[in-house]
């Protein structure tokens, strides 16, 4: 049997999304490791991919590939030689903005969970240790975000809807992009255009929101760190390789940051050596791990699978171009 689309991802996650694939086209259903996928993309016309998972080697989109669309379910295209689909003359194009919303209430949940020790308090409940935390948080008083200084490192799509959701919560925005797409929503959230080095010196909150890119890997290391203001909070639910998770733990370890939310890993699954897995005494308390779902709710998957399968059929069936072309 001929296919049309080959999807590296189950059926199941569409079907709990409610996102019906086209009954028109032929769809096979594959992980990436399954040793069929290189013969398939010899079928296949289009392809379906998640942004999360690993990359897919360039040779799969040689030696006789069919494929002349990749449709990803999301916003990031780290999985993707670029140059490699753009000379082989393959179209992709992925789903922008699907989750905005979930990235900013994650973001500024975590960020509150952190500034408030929501979740040490419970650990030190739990140990019996209710008299002395409470009353170690009272000395502490601790802050809300309410006129706090936060700093969006990526002025994007997903940038701005953080922002937005900070700006909710009374606290004063700044923010680092060399290209800012849109002005205008700086301007409309009050929003100051600053350097790195100055974002990272004066915000209390500073939350990333930038792909992976050659000029963004590693581009909070340890100097960066260095620089931020103390008692700051990180949010790092960007992409991993972005922070030096070894900085990052030191940083953390010397008490110097005042927390960290990480939700991406410079390898995913991590490894059990992390050193982020290795911090000690209070340290430990001031981390909050996530794994890669900051930007996933039941509203934001049905967002992005339907707006996929859409554009799958806009290119196959209909015969027009794809909404949202990367290249």
């Amino acid at each position: 049997m001929t296919i049309d689309v080959l999807c590296l991802r189950p059926l199941a996650d569409f079907e709990r999304a409610g996102a019906t694939p086209p009954a028109a086209l032929q769809i096979a259903y594959r992980g990436p490791a399954d040793p069929d996928v290189a013969d398939l993309m010899k079928q296949a016309r289009a392809m379906v991919i998640p942004a999360v998972g690993p990359k897919l080697a360039p040779a799969l989109f040689e030696n006789g590939c069919a494929v002349r669309f990749v449709q990803v379910t999301g916003a990031g295209l780290d999985r993707l030689d670029a140059e490699t689909l753009k000379r082989q003359g393959i179209a992709v194009a992925n789903v922008p903005g699907g989750s905005n919303s979930a990235l900013a209430e994650y973001s500024i949940t975590t960020a509150s969970v952190l500034l408030r020790r929501f979740a040490w308090s419970d650990a030190e409940i739990r140990k019996g240790n209710y008299v002395d935390f409470r009353a170690r948080m009272m000395k502490d008083n601790l802050r809300g975000i309410d006129g706090l200084l936060v700093g969006i490192v990526g002025f994007g799509v997903i940038g701005r809807a953080v922002a937005e959701a900070f700006r909710g919560r009374n606290a004063r925005i700044c923010f680092y992009d060399p290209m800012p797409a849109n002005p205008e929503a700086a301007k409309a959230l009050d929003a100051q255009a600053v350097s790195l080095e100055e974002l990272l010196k004066t915000a209390d909150v500073v939350s990333l929101h930038l792909p992976l890119l050659p000029a963004t890997r590693g581009l909070i290391g340890a100097r960066e760190l260095a620089s931020m203001k103390p008692g700051a909070m990180l949010i790092q639910a960007s992409r991993g390789g972005i922070v030096d998770e070894a900085a990052l733990a030191e940083s953390l370890q010397s008490g110097h940051l005042g927390g960290a939310a990480v939700d991406v890993y410079g390898t995913e699954p991590p490894a059990t050596d992390n050193p982020l897995f290795a911090l000690t005494g209070e340290a430990a308390h001031r981390v909050l791990f996530t794994p890669h779902i900051a930007g996933v709710t039941q509203q934001s998957a049905a967002f992005l699978m339907r707006s996929a399968w859409k554009n799958i059929e806009r290119v196959l069936i209909a015969k027009e171009q794809p909404l949202n072309r990367v290249y």
